[in-house]
């Protein structure tokens, strides 16, 4: 499965990924590698969450990236 991923740079030079398909879903990292593995984590943590207690899996997101 696919998710879109949002990671920025905080004031204190701290990378957070957040995944707005799955509100609450946020992480950080020193690094934004770090941050794109601890929300890999924390997406799967949400998914393994939600399937233990019957709630609906939200669908892949697909996304094109335009050039102007």
């Amino acid at each position: 499965m696919k998710y879109r991923v949002v990671v920025e740079q905080d004031e204190d030079g701290i990378f957070v990924a957040e995944c707005p398909t799955l509100p609450g879903c946020i992480s950080q990292g020193k690094t934004r590698k770090d941050a794109l593995a601890s929300i890999k984590d924390a997406i799967k943590g949400y998914l393994h969450s939600l399937k233990k207690h019957n709630e609906p899996i939200p669908p892949s997101v697909y996304e094109e990236m335009v050039e102007i």
